[in-house]
């Protein structure tokens, strides 16, 4: 990328009043951020991310981009439960975080080389926004390289930032109960542009999505049997395909999930697909299966009008005959008005 190339340049020790100047880029090869999770009460996981960008301009405004589909738990399908039923990030692909830090903080920095200082922060994930605080270690290695740690654990509710229901549906894919929340560390080293022209293209470079594309961590190409059985399985979880009510029209915001499951259909090319609706049992049964079968009936259309092969899916409805929880509570009923996928062979 454009920004790795401008930090392999010759840099001169700039020898100026301002610790900033003339802009700082993130190095994600030597930096890292990872989150921890805890399930079954004692069993804590560590996992990062593979792709994010970040920057510190001369007025000291730090950002820091984050892809979320480059979620990295080591293990595919879990990647895929996180990017699908977690961060949603079909509908919100990344995270930002900003902080600014004055430059009067830092006037002694290339002293002291090392200070902890508490700073606010800004961040933005799943569609929230959250003003916050955190202790961090500011450290100038060099002239030209300065590491912004965190020096405590940073602890995200799920529920500050919506993620609750998300929690849930991977407590019931992976058959876990998992804490509702979960720590955050990071080590990020900054790089000195080599002149305000050379920050600035670095900056426009990572305004862009590019390396966001193919953030997630999965092979390019088609997807083997078993990725695509694991894949169908966690969409048919992710309860996001919206209609109006007691309708079968799809509302436009289904469109980032159903785009999504385009790709998935097309990279699985020798499977024919099954597209189940299902219904609660609020109304009559007829009415139930009649508008089970054309909600099925129109995602298969807007798959077909999406270029898939029409001749590798068909579309079912099942009614109110297969509920997944018991029709008692407006959250169950939820569960049960669903779209389900599966693979009907070669």
């Amino acid at each position: 990328m454009l920004a790795a190339a401008l930090l392999t340049l010759p840099v001169h020790a700039l020898a100026q009043d301002n610790v900033f100047a003339p802009g700082w880029v993130l190095n994600s090869q030597s930096s890292i951020l990872r989150f921890q999770s805890v399930k079954n009460e004692i069993k804590v996981e560590s996992s990062t991310f593979a792709t994010y960008t970040g920057s510190i301009d001369e007025t000291g405004l730090a950002t820091v981009r984050i892809a979320l589909d480059s979620v990295d738990t080591k293990v595919d399908l879990r990647n895929v439960r996180m990017r699908f039923l977690l961060f949603e990030t079909f509908q919100f692909p990344e995270a930002t975080v900003t902080m600014q830090i004055a430059p009067e903080i830092l006037a002694d920095l290339a002293e002291v080389r090392r200070k902890i200082v508490v700073l606010p922060y800004t961040i933005n994930l799943h569609g929230v926004t959250s003003e916050r605080e955190v202790e961090v270690a500011i450290t100038l290695m060099d002239d030209d390289t300065v590491v912004v740690a965190s020096s405590t654990p940073i602890s995200l509710l799920t529920e500050e930032f919506a993620l609750s229901d998300g929690v849930l549906k991977l407590e019931d894919a992976a058959k876990v109960d998992i804490l509702p929340s979960s720590t955050v560390s990071f080590d990020f080293t900054f790089k000195r542009a080599f002149s305000v022209s050379a920050f600035d293209l670095a900056v426009a470079d990572m305004a862009t999505d590019a390396g966001f594309e193919t953030a997630a961590l999965e092979d390019d190409g088609d997807f083997s049997l078993e990725a695509c059985t694991g894949r169908f399985e966690i969409m048919s979880r992710a309860d996001n395909i919206y209609f109006a009510t007691s309708s079968s029209r799809l509302e436009d915001r289904s469109a980032p999930f159903l785009d999504t499951l385009v790709d998935v259909v097309t990279r699985c090319p020798d499977l024919s697909v099954q597209i189940a609706g299902h219904t609660d049992s609020d109304g009559g049964a007829g009415i139930n299966q009649s508008l089970s079968e054309s909600r099925a009936n129109a995602v298969l259309v807007y798959l077909i009008d999406a270029g898939v092969d029409e001749r590798r899916i068909r579309s079912v409805g099942f009614g109110e005959t297969q509920p997944v929880a018991p029709n008692d509570t407006e959250e169950n009923k939820q569960r049960n008005r669903r779209i389900e996928f599966t693979i009907l062979g070669e």
